[in-house]
């Protein structure tokens, strides 16, 4: 039992008690967000500012550039999405799920390539590109930069997005050091696939009474 429990969180053994429980805060807020996406409710966006500004204040302590930048864009986008959600397109109804336009694929092409350069750029800025760790670091800053302005837009394909993203961040943050992130992501997979599934049904009913 005691070689499992130091397999698992003998990382934290030098962190302070205050790290680690606004860690688990935020992995409770993370939760929380990615469940009330799934509900498609307005929910999302308060619960996930909660847990990106913990993050944030985590992960600049901790010099996590590209984790850093991930969660302070969320809270970014957070505002932006709680915006486009909200907003009406007509007397009665608010912005729709729905699938992702010819422009707006074009739009998340160029935010991923952008986001692989900025990321790039700051991360030798900072003489951080040193191992493979940055290479995927910068992939997956890419990856869930697209999906977080695909959902601030209610857009289906959002879900595709942060199931490859946290199925890399999964054994990522584990080697990170940071084992209940880890178990976050594992968590946010599963929730992404039924979130997906669920927008789906949403979709296929709102067409069906149209």
């Amino acid at each position: 039992m005691n070689f499992i429990f130091e397999f698992f969180f003998g990382q934290y053994a030098n962190y302070e008690t205050i790290d680690v429980v606004l860690e688990i805060t935020a992995v409770i807020f993370g939760f929380l967000s990615v469940w009330f996406s799934k509900q498609n409710s307005i929910l999302v966006f308060p619960t996930g500012m909660i847990s990106t500004i913990i993050f944030v204040y985590l992960l600049m302590k901790w010099e996590l550039l590209g984790d850093m930048m991930i969660n302070a864009y969320y809270f970014i986008m957070s505002v932006y999405g709680w915006l486009i959600w909200t907003r009406k397109v007509d007397d009665t109804h608010v912005t729709p799920i729905s699938k992702t336009t010819f422009s707006e694929k074009k739009a998340s092409l160029a935010i991923f390539l952008g986001t692989l350069i900025f990321v790039y750029i700051v991360y030798r800025a900072f003489n951080k590109w040193t191992s493979w760790v940055a290479y995927v670091d910068t992939i997956t800053t890419a990856i869930f930069f697209v999906g977080m302005w695909l959902m601030a837009r209610r857009k289906i394909e959002n879900w595709i997005l942060w199931i490859v993203g946290d199925i890399i961040s999964v054994p990522l943050y584990y080697y990170k050091g940071f084992t209940f992130t880890s178990v976050q992501y594992l968590g946010f997979t599963i929730i992404a696939i039924f979130g997906y599934l669920a927008w789906e049904r949403n979709i296929r009913r709102n067409t069906q009474i149209a």
